[in-house]
C-alpha cells in the first residue's frame, strides 16, 4: 500500500517553479483549471518557515489539458512569470529501473 502512494507522486504532469509566496494551492488550482480539469495540485510547505517552497506539481485529467497549458506562451500569477516544465514519464521509469 505504501508503494502506491509513492508511485502516485510521480504521476504529475507539470512541474511549476517560481510560484510567488502570496499564491495559495487553491489559487494555483483555479488558475490551471482554465486549461482543463485539474485532478490535483501539490504545493509543498517548509515545516520550519511555514511558507510554501515556491514550486508545485499539477496533475490534469487528460493529456490534452496538459497540451492546452503549453499552448500559452507565458503564465503570470500576481505579476510573476511561472516556470513550467512537463514531467516526462519515460525519464521517471528510466530513473526507477537504472539496471534495465
Amino acid at each position: 500500500v505504501r508503494g502506491v502512494g509513492r508511485r502516485s507522486r510521480r504521476l504529475f504532469d507539470i512541474f511549476v517553479a517560481e510560484v510567488p509566496w502570496t499564491v495559495s494551492n487553491r489559487e494555483l488550482k483555479e488558475y490551471f483549471s482554465q486549461f482543463g480539469s485539474v485532478q490535483r495540485c501539490q504545493l509543498p510547505f517548509d515545516k520550519d518557515t511555514g511558507f510554501h517552497k515556491r514550486y508545485c506539481w499539477i496533475k490534469f485529467s487528460t493529456p490534452q489539458d496538459v497540451q492546452n497549458v503549453f499552448q500559452k506562451d507565458s503564465h503570470i500569477l500576481e505579476g510573476a512569470k511561472l516556470a513550467l516544465r512537463e514531467q516526462s514519464r519515460r525519464r521517471r521509469s528510466q530513473r526507477k529501473n537504472p539496471s534495465e
